[in-house]
């Protein structure tokens, strides 16, 4: 029987010394949904999302993909999982050293030279994905703009035609014009491409946008979670003070 979730948290705990930075998280996340993990800094976001791609082991609980518990699994059996993910890191992490058609390619090829006249073809496809063209295929990363550098990062998060794409911060360095102008863009690669997406950030109107869903991670624990429409109307003092971003409220 095929499950409904995608992404099952159950439990989740770990701890850095005494500093317990997740404290039994539980959360799931359904086929084909948009969920938006939002929260103070050194809340766990991070150390969250790394528990899911496998980077840190949980000192506690289970991480199920497709039903599938990972957090026993080898290094070797772990790629198997890891070749359903896509990740658009914070700032972009392009290689400079590389032309934007490798960039776009680097994770179908490693970084070996594999066929470039298919590459390049892979590249130039899902860069019109995301509303760049040929003309910045030979062109470096520091040749372009910051949006732009986004835009590139976001072609090659899906050029694998992952299963689930990881994005972190994704409009973190730009202006509000360029965010939203990344935003509307997942909002349609996930549509079209069916994918479920997992997103950690700060900024409010990127989560009431782009997510189906969010949660508000506090303390190690998921403390409310609901419908991107409810984000201003949660009910939940600890919401409602972070989203609203006043001094005054049980946060400290």
């Amino acid at each position: 029987m095929v499950t409904q979730h995608k992404i099952v948290l159950e439990d989740v705990a770990k701890a850095f010394g005494t500093n317990a930075v997740l404290d039994g998280v539980n959360l799931e996340i359904e086929r084909g949904e948009s969920m938006a993990i939002i929260g103070q800094s050194g809340s766990g976001k991070s150390v969250m999302l790394k528990c899911i791609l496998g980077l840190i082991r949980p000192g506690r609980g289970a991480i199920k993909v497709d039903g599938e518990n990972i957090t026993d699994l080898s290094a070797r059996e772990f790629e198997r999982v890891r070749a359903k993910f896509g990740m658009l890191f914070q700032g972009s992490a392009l290689f400079d050293s590389l032309p934007i058609w490798r960039n776009v390619t680097f994770a179908l090829t490693q970084g070996r030279s594999r066929d470039q006249a298919k590459m390049r073809k892979i590249a130039e496809e899902n860069l019109e994905r995301v509303g760049l063209d040929a003309k910045v295929l030979n062109l470096r990363p520091n040749e372009l703009s910051g949006g732009m550098q986004k835009r590139v990062a976001l072609a090659r998060a899906i050029a694998p035609r992952p299963e689930i794409i990881f994005f972190d911060e994704p409009t973190t360095g730009l202006d509000p014009i360029r965010a939203d102008v990344i935003n509307d863009l997942i909002v349609e690669l996930v549509e079209d491409l069916g994918v479920t997406a997992l997103t950690i950030t700060h900024d409010m109107a990127s989560a009431r946008k782009i997510a189906h869903r969010v949660a508000m991670l506090y303390q190690g624990k998921i403390i409310w979670r609901g419908p991107r429409d409810r984000l201003y109307d949660s009910g939940n003092p600890y919401v409602d003070q972070f989203v609203q971003g006043r001094a005054d409220g049980p946060i400290r």
